[in-house]
């Protein structure tokens, strides 16, 4: 397992109910977006506070230097395994009229 999936473990056990929560929002928004609009973005709010400060734990001596490139690219397969597991977060904060 790569250091990107264990954080993203890490990141899911240390916060259990939270994203256990959360999950059951994330389906129901999935599922009628108006209805639970309110409430995603809500608890998503503070789950995508939660998810950058792991991804920034992660990436934190990366950043600058010859790994610079290699953060970014680091970044995005963290992102892309939370996306995994939560496919509608990247719709926290959008507002559906």
């Amino acid at each position: 397992m790569s250091e990107y999936q264990k954080m993203v473990t890490k990141m899911m056990e240390e916060n259990k109910e939270l994203f256990e929560n959360f999950m059951d929002i994330h389906n129901e928004y999935a599922m009628n977006p108006a209805k639970w609009q309110k409430l995603f973005n809500q608890y998503g709010a503070e789950v995508v506070e939660i998810i950058r400060e792991y991804e920034r734990r992660l990436c934190a001596n990366m950043a600058t230097g010859k790994f610079g490139q290699f953060s970014a690219k680091l970044s995005e397969k963290f992102w892309a395994e939370v996306k995994k597991v939560f496919p509608k977060i990247d719709f926290v904060g959008v507002t559906i009229e």
